[in-house]
């Protein structure tokens, strides 16, 4: 069984709804897998419409449409954030000296 698959299938079985939420190392070490593979794993099977939830408390499989709302607005501040950190290192450009190309 393929990693993505493994995933799905413990949290959903286990995992449904966010009072059963898991907490990374807990996936990670159930599943014996690090957690950059955790991460991408959870990334595929979100981009696939796997409702895929997180929380303070852990991951989840979203049992009502409330959670995966919170869940993407989770992600929304995430973006923001980065954006954020991007636009600052763009900023960060102007105090070197650029060469023309």
């Amino acid at each position: 069984m393929n990693n993505d698959k493994r995933v799905k299938e413990l949290l959903k079985d286990i995992c449904l709804g966010r009072n059963n939420a898991m907490k990374s190392l807990e996936v990670e070490q159930h599943l014996q897998m690090n957690g950059n593979v955790l991460r991408r794993c959870v990334n595929r099977l979100r981009s696939r419409g796997t409702p895929i939830c997180s929380s303070d408390e852990g991951y989840f499989f979203g049992a009502t449409a409330g959670e995966v709302i919170m869940t993407i607005r989770r992600l929304d501040k995430m973006i923001d954030g980065l954006i954020r950190a991007r636009n600052g290192l763009l900023a960060s450009l102007d105090s070197f000296h650029m060469e023309e190309e």
